[in-house]
């Protein structure tokens, strides 16, 4: 198997006030993979993740993206290999135009000219949001704000895509819309989220964290399966949801 493209090993991280949110937690993954991060409210899933670009750093541990020590001397080629897409689009959306926000990352990066112009283009024609690069984005879907903000990462050609919560306060059209451009998409995603049959429909692996370690980490369908993993760290399927009755997807292809 190659190297990883995400490495934490022996990670400990603790609030100012002493009480831990990460113990020794120990994570690896590939590149291409889909993987879940699951666990109950507490589990210390947002501080590892913030852990990925260098918000917080570890207080015992390493932390690597693809092979690079998330340190000062790397941390700004971090985080344009590590894309975060917050829970809340408007977290990420300022600019007058949703080109502009898209165009925002690698205009920073030196991007000018034509090259900018492709690099825009491109990220929201992966989002299905090409027809309006000029128009306002608070004038736009919850939905359709949510893709723009994934496409003001997609722009910054990360290694890693995290989501926090893709799916919330998603209507079931625009929850379906967002798992197909998901699908389609030619990286690497370590996803957090509550939405069981969203990690099953777009996650191959799913780790779970409860109380700062990882307890579980394997196929999703055999960790929403194992009836007692699931309700020692408060992780409950919807009514009537059977992961065992649930076929395998084939990823769509990218295009």
């Amino acid at each position: 198997m190659s190297a990883p493209v995400l490495e934490l090993a022996g990670v400990h991280h603790a609030y100012p006030d002493g009480h831990p949110t990460l113990r020794g937690v120990d994570l690896h993954v590939h590149r291409g993979e889909r993987v879940a991060l699951l666990g109950p409210n507490g589990a210390g899933k947002t501080t590892l993740v913030l852990h990925l670009n260098g918000i917080l750093r570890p207080e015992a541990g390493q932390v690597s993206v693809a092979g690079l020590p998330v340190d000062e001397e790397h941390l700004l080629e971090v985080r344009r290999r590590v894309g975060v897409v917050f829970q809340d689009p408007d977290d990420q959306l300022f600019m007058p135009t949703v080109g502009q926000d898209v165009a925002f990352g690698p205009r920073n990066l030196g991007l000018r000219g034509d090259e900018l112009r492709a690099r825009v283009e491109h990220a929201l024609d992966a989002v299905g949001m090409g027809e309006h690069a000029d128009r306002a984005p608070h004038h736009l879907s919850f939905g359709q704000r949510r893709r723009v903000a994934v496409a003001t990462v997609l722009a910054m050609q990360p290694d890693v895509l995290v989501l926090d919560e893709p799916s919330s306060n998603l209507d079931p059209a625009s929850r379906r819309e967002l798992a197909d451009i998901l699908d389609r998409l030619d990286v690497t995603v370590l996803m957090v989220t509550h939405d069981l049959p969203y990690v099953l429909q777009l996650c191959e692996r799913s780790v779970v964290l409860s109380e700062g370690r990882v307890v579980g980490d394997g196929p999703t369908g055999e960790v929403l399966a194992d009836e007692a993993l699931m309700a020692a760290h408060r992780l409950e399927l919807p009514y009537g949801f059977d992961p065992r009755s649930v076929p395998p997807r084939t990823r769509a292809t990218t295009q």
